[in-house]
């Protein structure tokens, strides 16, 4: 009886205990909870977390201008690259239109309709007039017209694409003393203008004029007219900016993303700054194509009457066009990132989506192993290295949009989807984890004493 009692005493003092480290605990849970509802953190921590809301800050701001760095390091300073972007702006039918306009126009000042016909030898008269058609109630008005024909058909030949081309190559250094500043001092602008002479396109019409008919356009003197590329007023407050974008060059690129990954490293919740941050960068980087879309309205809107809208709106948009590439894809690296950081953290959502992803997998598996499926050792090595096999794996998407030259956002979204394909894969392989534990003998039952 007396040891029986003792043992009551004993196991009501074990509860008594219990029962008061189970309060303790559940008070110490609510005092956690109310700190972290109350936003309350240690003095460290608010350190740190303003460390990290100062550098991902000074990224974000960055990231537009690093993105105009690296175009004015591509585009403007390297001729090479500036040719292949303005090169295609010779089949455009509004850059056609124009320049033909423009030689017309030049070719029509320097023509001597007076003596046109007069000086035309006797036997040149009726292919002359033949070729001028019916003039009706206005020689000039039909002279010009058959001149545009003419200027017309040039610049749609094949011809017209290697003027363009070459005469945008001399054209580079204009541009780059208008963007830039550099250059030399022996460019110069006239007017705030960047300009192509069409003095060549002019030759070539002469000639298709004279082949024609029309002899007396070979008398004809040289004639350098131009074909304005850029003009603006404010090239001179712009300049300064681009000169100093173009310096910093693509090392702008790498110095916002060290601040950015710096401050996601420094934060106290890494996951939600880095959603935050790559966000905001995106963000960022929208406003700088809203602000493209903007200055395009007010350029255009700014152009001296004699230059064609049509024909500067097909310039600025193929200049500026690799920058709109650089731009979408940012946003869409931005958005993969914050997305893929969203997915792998631990809310509820997140959670319910990769439990989707997870039993769509092993839905798939098990008709597979229904259907006579068997992948030998291969299922055991992926079990066992599957860590390892998905760090490589997007290692080598990292790898293969870094070397990508010029990835645009469908470059992007493309690699990101392979990823996500690939490490599928890598689930269905690897099968369930308790698929590789045996199962453990049972010790034998032994008889009670």
């Amino acid at each position: 009886m007396r040891e029986a009692q003792v043992a009551d005493d004993e196991a009501a003092g074990a509860g008594h205990a219990g029962n008061g480290e189970n309060t303790e605990l559940q008070q110490l849970r609510a005092r956690v909870a109310a700190l972290e509802s109350e936003g309350v953190r240690p003095p460290r921590h608010r350190v740190r977390s303003f460390f990290a809301a100062v550098l991902i800050t000074l990224g974000v701001l960055l990231a537009p201008l690093s993105i105009v760095a690296a175009w004015a390091s591509d585009v403007v300073g390297d001729t090479d690259r500036y040719v292949e972007t303005v090169a295609p702006l010779a089949s455009e039918p509004a850059v056609q239109e124009a320049v033909a306009n423009r030689v017309t126009n030049a070719v029509m000042t320097r023509l001597d309709l007076s003596t046109l016909l007069s000086d035309a030898a006797p036997a040149e008269r009726p292919r002359l007039e033949k070729a001028l058609g019916k003039l009706g109630d206005s020689l000039e008005g039909a002279v010009e017209s058959f001149v545009r024909d003419k200027a017309r058909a040039i610049v749609a030949s094949e011809q017209f694409e290697t003027v363009w081309t070459e005469a945008n190559r001399r054209a580079h250094a204009a541009v780059d003393k208008a963007l830039t500043g550099s250059g030399g001092g022996a460019i110069e602008l006239q007017d705030n203008a960047v300009t192509l002479n069409l003095g060549p396109v002019i030759d070539q019409v002469k000639e298709r004029l004279v082949a024609d008919g029309m002899t007396v356009a070979g008398r004809i003197p040289q004639v350098n007219t131009n074909f304005v590329l850029v003009k603006s007023d404010q090239l001179e407050d712009v300049r300064t900016y681009v000169r100093i974008l173009q310096l910093a060059g693509d090392w702008l690129v790498v110095l916002a993303v060290v601040l950015l990954a710096a401050g996601v490293l420094l934060a106290v919740r890494r996951r939600r700054a880095l959603v935050t941050a790559s966000l905001c960068a995106a963000a960022a980087v929208i406003v700088l194509a809203i602000g493209l879309r903007v200055f395009r309205a007010v350029y255009l809107d700014r152009l001296p009457a004699q230059v064609s809208q049509d024909a500067a709106a097909e310039v600025y948009d193929t200049v500026i066009h690799l920058l709109q590439l650089m731009i979408r894809m940012t946003v869409a690296l931005a958005v993969v990132i914050a997305l893929a950081a969203w997915l792998t953290g631990p809310g509820r959502r997140a959670s319910f989506l990769r439990g989707l992803w997870t039993s769509g997998i092993g839905a798939l598996r098990g008709t597979a192993d229904r259907a006579g499926l068997r992948l030998g050792p291969v299922g055991p090595f992926v079990r066992r290295f599957r860590t390892w096999i998905n760090w490589i794996v997007v290692a080598g998407a990292l790898v293969i949009y870094l070397l990508w030259s010029y990835p645009t956002g469908w470059t992007v979204v493309g690699i990101a989807l392979c990823l996500v394909f690939v490490l599928a894969i890598v689930e269905f392989l690897a099968g369930p984890a308790e698929a590789e534990q045996p199962q453990q003998p049972q010790p034998p039952a032994t008889a009670p004493v």
